[in-house]
């Protein structure tokens, strides 16, 4: 009789994971997406109000998930969260933009943007692989880059700095820890409907060039990103680390 190989599992029954930025929208999803596999979800975000809402309904749910009010910027509080029990996952959803010509950027712009999306994420991936290397325990590390880390975009230089500085980061930290059997990955999406990129949507010119560059039919939905994280977090993706899902509906494909 032939032996079949067995399907992959995406299982994270007693998996511990980290979500930050989890309180709406794409970090919202990536929570939801782990507790669905079964994993136990600490959420983490800066808004208290918005977290305790996403936990709450979280739980009534049947998902198994705690708050962690905490500014990823504050190093001092990020290094004591992670300080502890290693983390089987963690997914780096936080982040920021301050779009503009690049002309017109000042320093606080530049300072703010590469410290919430490159600096932060830096000692998070840090931290959190430090953690699960002292266990002796196999990690993933996700962070939610975009696809303007691989292509350039009007008014984007800052934004684009910060993450294509984010995808070279994750290569060297590959490199180092994969003995480690610590694997760290990017997903990088187009742009995704909620509620902080409606105000783009809205603006009927920059809706334009959005669709003009995604080749299929539709914008981004939190969903499209959710299967690629619970893909990255599970066992199915056991050999695979140091790169990107490009979730961008073809728009680098140019």
């Amino acid at each position: 009789m032939t032996d079949l190989p067995r399907p992959p599992s995406f299982d994270l029954t007693g998996k511990r994971a980290l979500v930050t930025g989890a309180s709406s929208g794409i970090g919202q999803g990536c929570a939801v997406a782990l507790a669905g596999a079964g994993a136990h979800v600490v959420c983490a975000a800066r808004g208290a109000e918005r977290l305790e809402a996403t936990v709450a309904a979280m739980q009534a749910a049947g998902y198994s998930a705690e708050a962690l009010p905490l500014d990823q910027g504050d190093l001092v509080a990020l290094e004591s969260a992670l300080d502890g029990a290693a983390f089987d996952v963690v997914v780096n959803s936080a982040g920021l933009a301050r779009h503009g010509p690049a002309l017109e950027t000042t320093p606080a712009d530049y300072d703010a943007v590469m410290g919430g999306n490159l600096r932060s994420a830096y000692f998070l991936s840090a931290w959190a692989a430090r953690a699960m290397i002292a266990a002796q325990k196999p990690g993933s590390i996700i962070h939610i880059s975009s696809q303007m880390g691989h292509v350039g975009g009007i008014d984007r230089a800052v934004y684009c700095a910060s993450k294509h500085g984010l995808e070279g980061m994750v290569k060297a930290m590959a490199i180092e820890w994969g003995k480690s059997n610590v694997r760290i990955n990017t997903v990088c999406p187009t742009f995704i409907r909620t509620p902080l990129t409606q105000a783009t949507f809205d603006d009927p010119e920059r809706a334009a060039w959005i669709m003009e560059k995604i080749k299929l039919p539709r914008v981004g939905e939190v969903d499209d990103i959710m299967g690629a994280v619970l893909y990255l977090a599970s066992g199915a993706s056991a050999m695979v680390t140091g790169t990107s899902m490009l979730i961008d509906g073809g728009w680098t494909a140019d």
